[in-house]
């Protein structure tokens, strides 16, 4: 980190680029260096809006001096590559989701950080929103009782509807796409899991773009799997990419003995939270503070650079993420074969935002 600031680019500047840069842009702390893309025109029209350079690959990129963290934000496949590519080059590292999508690729990342003594984090990071952040207190404070079971849902539509670029979505199917959101979420307030078992089918295989394009999928569109966690909760978690927002089935709710905790999203950070006594109707709670209208996407390396200031490790760290990516693994492996899987690997949780204890 130089100069008290933390000098970042951004690698890969498809629809998220946008956000993370504009979520960025306020915070006098992180500079924006530049930006590079397989399309180096996508990279102008970031930097055009944003500032900084266009670097014409990501070796010329990392081989500015300037730069402390690379933030990742190419296609799930390209991740690993991408990811131990920067490391080697002495720069952290911020991605977008999944880490991997194998644990042994997840867990040779985390351990090629640690071995060159560089960060590493991995979205999602909405655990670090208000809404999320006002139901980790709730569950901490007791005022849900002992939580027993947790239903996670994520209807998250039909991808072709409004992206540009869906194919690789469908590659990698909703589980690894969206299904990392109440993962994170729930293995951040209760610990790693231990236990899946799982079902996942193609709904609708055959499909068409915006343009009018026809394709085909072979990777589960619908997906569920009970989670069981070390500390003895199950969680339910259902994924997909035919159900949409008109679902009333959204959200997390978290069932205790005393309560019902709803989360009614888990990436928004203004999302309502709310508690229901048993057998009680459902009532909103307050915000720990007010909240970030939407997702606040840069909020991780918002976090990360104040960690390196402070000389403490981030909230948002691979070796989470990896574990994440074990669960997904597990869940792949469940459906396929028809039975239970275990999960083994462990991470510290990290503690709650500042502003939220």
């Amino acid at each position: 980190m130089s100069s008290n600031k933390l000098r970042v680019g951004i690698v890969g500047c498809g629809n998220i680029a946008g956000p993370y840069a504009k979520t960025l842009a306020p915070y006098p702390q992180i500079e924006l260096l530049g930006a590079t893309d397989l399309d180096l025109s996508r990279a102008q029209a970031l930097v055009d809006q944003f500032g900084g350079q266009v670097y014409p690959s990501l070796d010329a990129m990392l081989a500015d001096d300037r730069l402390d963290l690379v933030i990742n934000l190419t296609i799930h496949h390209a991740h690993p590559a991408v990811i131990t590519q920067c490391l080697r080059a002495g720069k952290h590292v911020h991605s977008e989701k999944p880490l991997a999508l194998t644990y042994p690729e997840a867990l040779a990342l985390v351990e090629l950080a640690d071995a060159t003594g560089l960060r590493l984090s991995c979205a999602p990071i909405t655990f670090m929103g208000e809404a999320q952040q006002t139901a980790w207190k709730a569950i901490r404070d007791g005022l849900v009782g002992q939580v027993r079971v947790v239903y996670c849902e994520v209807n998250w539509g039909r991808i072709e509807t409004w992206h540009p670029n869906p194919g690789p979505f469908y590659e990698v199917g909703a589980l690894f796409d969206v299904g990392v959101y109440p993962l994170t979420l729930v293995t951040t307030f209760f610990g790693p899991a231990r236990r899946v078992t799982a079902f996942g089918t193609v709904l609708h295989p055959d499909r068409v773009t915006k343009e009018g394009i026809p394709f085909h999928i072979d990777t589960p569109d619908w997906v569920v799997a009970a989670v069981e966690l070390a500390n003895g909760v199950v969680v339910r978690l259902t994924t997909n990419f035919y159900v949409g927002s008109q679902s009333k089935q959204k959200g997390l709710e978290f069932h205790g003995d005393l309560a019902s905790l709803y989360l009614d999203s888990f990436q928004d950070f203004a999302a309502p939270v709310e508690l229901a006594g048993y057998r009680a109707p459902y009532q909103p709670l307050p915000y720990v503070r007010p909240p970030y209208a939407g997702t606040e996407w840069g909020r991780a390396v918002v976090e990360m650079a104040e960690a390196i200031a402070e000389g403490r490790p981030q909230r948002a760290t691979g070796a989470q993420a990896a574990h994440v990516v074990e669960i997904l693994c597990a869940i792949r492996q469940s459906y396929q074969e028809g039975r239970p899987v275990a999960v083994t690997s462990n991470f510290t949780p990290p503690p709650p935002m500042p502003w939220a204890v």
